[in-house]
């Protein structure tokens, strides 16, 4: 196939200094893990998005940089680290994902539970949300985390339900729906997104927007994908902002509380907006 060279609309200049102050707490974030095209912007607006559980994920989904194989143990102390990290960097927001931990008998959710807790006992004025993995669709472990209570709480469908097979290595589009929906279920702001330029179509995508919604997601986000190496999979198409823009006005439309949409966009860009925008209404 072809390299498919990106749009003008897709090449940015990412300053050094916001690179050199987050290597200085010697942080483990997705920002940089996932090559986020945004996280000196979000840096600079006071969000960080830190990633726990060690930095080897149990699942090869196609789309992801993340390094797959073992995993080691957990790390005890690094929900101190998180918390200190967030204080330290004075951060406004914080937002948490994770490998998957497929190894460990609670999937790492006892794990999760011990960091929300650390970061709120030490950093009371910053607001959180927790990017979750889908624990097998397991509602006990999830409960755990809702029990924490965090602001905001989103699982990521990542792609239309007949891409998912294809993109993700082992979570499903109903199980994620699923999850969703207990997130939702508990009264927590539910938040999920997606990445365009799989292979989708315009149909799919609205009807993943309806999927959502009725599971009881109140938070969207839909972003341009970029192969982060050849190993990963290739990008079927490059959606001109125009098409992101139509995209958010239907989800606005339809009843998204709030909706990041263009080619940019990932999972956490702008999340302090989603706290905000979404406990408001």
């Amino acid at each position: 196939m072809v390299h498919k060279r990106k749009p003008e609309w897709l090449k940015i200049k990412l300053p050094q200094n916001s690179l050199s102050a987050v290597s200085k707490h010697h942080l483990n974030t997705i920002c940089s893990s996932g090559l986020c095209p945004n996280r000196s912007e979000c840096w600079g607006c006071g969000t960080a998005t830190f990633m726990i559980g060690g930095d080897v994920c149990t699942r090869s989904c196609k789309f992801c940089n993340v390094k797959t194989g073992r995993p080691a143990p957990l790390d005890p102390d690094e929900p101190r680290k998180i918390a200190d990290s967030v204080h330290s960097l004075c951060l406004k927001h914080a937002v948490i994902t994770s490998v998957d931990r497929d190894d460990l008998s609670d999937l790492g959710a006892s794990h999760w539970v011990r960091v929300i807790e650390a970061v709120k006992a030490k950093n009371p004025g910053t607001t959180m949300e927790v990017l979750i993995p889908d624990f097998q669709g397991r509602k006990d472990l999830i409960g755990m985390i809702l029990e924490a209570h965090p602001e905001v709480v989103s699982h990521n469908l990542e792609t239309v339900r007949r891409l998912s097979k294809t993109v993700r290595s082992r979570a499903t589009y109903d199980v994620s729906l699923e999850v969703i929906r207990q997130i939702a279920a508990y009264g927590a702001v539910a938040k999920s997104g997606i990445m365009l330029g799989l292979g989708e179509t315009r149909d799919e995508v609205v009807e993943t927007m309806d999927d959502l919604l009725e599971a009881g997601c109140s938070v969207m986000t839909v972003g341009q994908y970029l192969q982060p190496s050849r190993n990963n999979i290739e990008v079927s198409e490059y959606v001109h902002p125009d098409i992101f823009a139509e995209y958010q006005r239907i989800g606005k439309e339809k009843g998204f509380a709030h909706i990041e949409s263009a080619p940019l966009v990932r999972s956490s860009y702008h999340a302090e907006r989603h706290v905000k925008n979404s406990i408001s209404k």
